[in-house]
């Protein structure tokens, strides 16, 4: 029995208790909570449900709390429940009901921990979108983690997710990394509002090996020719950086199509029939206090040209044209602005705000020795996903920008993460799997299976233990997916695997030298197949790899 089985037989229970006492189950809610106590002497898992109701029904919910007692104590499964305090309400598991937690997960396998809550929703889910004007920096880093960590997790509740990477290929920045590649190529100091680094040598390098004519032509000639090749190259870098994390996009969305299209200036036309833009000292205004913004934003400046917003408005515009009923953005600290605007552009053409929804992750890190690691020789003035890589790896790199809320600034310790240590979150993680697959290992050695193992027999309390942290799973996966919190997923797999660590500690699993393997034996290698598969299925959800051998 998971959780979420006892929670649907508990509102089935108080559904039937309420009624047979003449008082009104509607105030159930939809879905009753079920937690696991603090202190394990009080129950494998409690709820509040009779204090939650008790009252709106007409009843004192201690009285509440007995009847339901009463009722569960005789239900299958169930062997005891019992009443504490003002109404909460303490529940040990049956030993039986409490091993199919283990017959589920060797049953499901791979698809142990998803479902189809979000089944039909269909879900665009932007990150990264850096400039590609210079390697990935740290903050995009920890979004390259995060959003496709989230993007597994949306999926893994059956939603339909498209990750999207929204390509800056139009503005001033665009021509100051340009000018800075001629710079470069010519062998002078970057523009004072332009971009250094050993990166922009090597590309301007290689503009001049593709158009060895390029510092001949004329000025606008010679300018395009460094930012279309400059940019074609950045971003050919930037993709095969992502593609070495772990992270894939299904469509790279450039933002100048959106001005060679007229996209942008059909999106301005509709808002100025709609009268929410007005005009106001030469510029065109976005009425977006009427929508909840804090500030009116200019959309066509008094020059005549397009305010980065107006390519948001008719980037939002686009993706609602190509049917994502969510639009999620994740963007970097200083755009805490644009959660107001975006909601305010989407009021403004008539759709649902709630449409959008604005992530905003904080600043990384990077310290050694307990001193904060100052800057990339090859970017020049920043931390780069390719050094964070070489520094910690993959694995770890993925696993330490996921593994805390992105509303909280995040340090990342080199030493820690590199080291193959306890102390190490992900090596801890991994090496409980490892350890999972070498008892597996020499399990088949012995040529022991767990068909049809007695679970009932699981009885020793790290036995229990680990089975309710098994258990765990699903609602972890489902919280992280409603609540946008990838992290939930790395913190429960450091829970799982501390549970298996300390039962491992406590419970023979294999016999030893000539004992015969007997029903325990069995028993106890399924749990260590469900452990093993709940960390692989959550390690899969990070984006992180599930080692075999350490």
């Amino acid at each position: 029995m998971t959780p979420a089985d006892l929670a649907e037989l508990l509102r089935a229970t108080a559904a039937e208790v309420l009624t047979s006492h003449g008082l009104d189950a509607a105030v159930l809610p939809a879905t009753l909570a079920v937690e696991r106590p603090r202190n394990p002497e009080h129950g494998d898992y409690a709820t509040n449900v009779a204090m939650q109701v008790g009252k709106k029904a007409g009843v004192n919910p201690r009285d509440l709390a007995t009847w339901l007692a009463e009722a569960l104590t005789a239900a299958e499964g169930i062997e005891t429940a019992e009443v504490a305090g003002p109404g909460f309400l303490n529940i040990r598991l049956a030993a039986a009901a409490q091993g199919a937690i283990v017959a589920k997960v060797i049953e499901a396998g791979a698809a142990y921990g998803t479902s189809a809550a979000q089944a039909g929703r269909r879900i665009n889910l932007e990150f990264v979108s850096a400039n590609p004007t210079g390697p990935i920096h740290l903050g995009g880093t920890r979004w390259a983690a995060v959003g496709d960590a989230l993007g597994r997790i949306l999926s893994a509740q059956g939603a339909d997710v498209t990750r999207e990477y929204y390509f800056n290929d139009h503005g001033a920045q665009i021509e100051r990394y340009a000018r800075s590649l001629i710079a470069a190529a010519k062998g002078e100091p970057a523009p004072e509002d332009g971009y250094a680094g050993a990166y922009i040598s090597e590309i301007a390098a290689t503009v001049l090996e593709q158009r060895p004519d390029a510092l001949s032509l004329d000025a606008d000639e010679q300018l395009e020719a460094f930012r279309s090749v400059g940019v074609a190259l950045m971003f050919d870098h930037i993709k095969r950086t992502l593609k070495e994390f772990g992270v894939v996009f299904d469509v790279y969305f450039h933002e100048n199509s959106l001005f060679e299209s007229g996209a942008v200036e059909k999106a301005v036309a509709t808002l100025k029939t709609s009268g929410n833009l007005y005009e106001e000292d030469g510029a065109w205004w976005l009425k977006s206090t009427d929508f909840g913004d804090d500030k009116d934003r200019v959309v066509i400046k008094s020059d005549g040209n397009a305010a980065y917003i107006a390519g948001d408005i008719a980037y939002f515009q686009d993706k609602r044209s190509r049917g994502f009923d969510l639009c999620i953005y994740m963007l970097g600290a200083d755009h805490h602005g644009y959660i107001g605007r975006l909601k305010a552009a989407a009021a403004a053409f008539g759709d649902d705000p709630d449409t959008v929804e604005v992530l905003i992750g904080q600043m990384v890190n990077l310290v050694r020795d307990g001193a904060a690691v100052k800057m990339s020789k090859r970017a020049g003035t920043v931390i780069t996903l390719d050094d964070l890589v070489e520094a910690i790896g993959v694995d770890a790199a993925r696993y330490a920008m996921i593994r805390s809320s992105v509303d909280s600034s995040l340090d990342i310790d080199l030493e820690l993460w590199a080291s193959t240590t306890s102390e190490n979150p992900v090596y801890y993680v991994q090496y409980a799997h490892a350890r999972l697959a070498s008892l597996a290992r020499n399990a088949a050695e012995l040529g022991l299976a767990t068909d049809n193992p007695k679970l009932e027999l699981l009885t020793h309390d790290r036995e229990g233990d680990l089975i309710r942290t098994i258990g765990d799973f699903p609602k972890v996966v489902t919280a992280a997916a409603d609540l946008r919190e990838p992290h939930r997923i790395a913190r429960y797999l450091e829970e799982l695997a501390g549970a298996y660590h300390r039962f491992y500690s406590e419970c023979r699993v294999l016999p030893m030298g000539d004992e015969v393997a007997g029903d325990l034996n069995t028993a106890r290698l399924a749990l260590c197949g469900a452990a093993r598969q709940s960390l692989a299925n959550g390690l899969a959800l990070l984006g992180v790899s599930a080692p075999e051998r350490m």
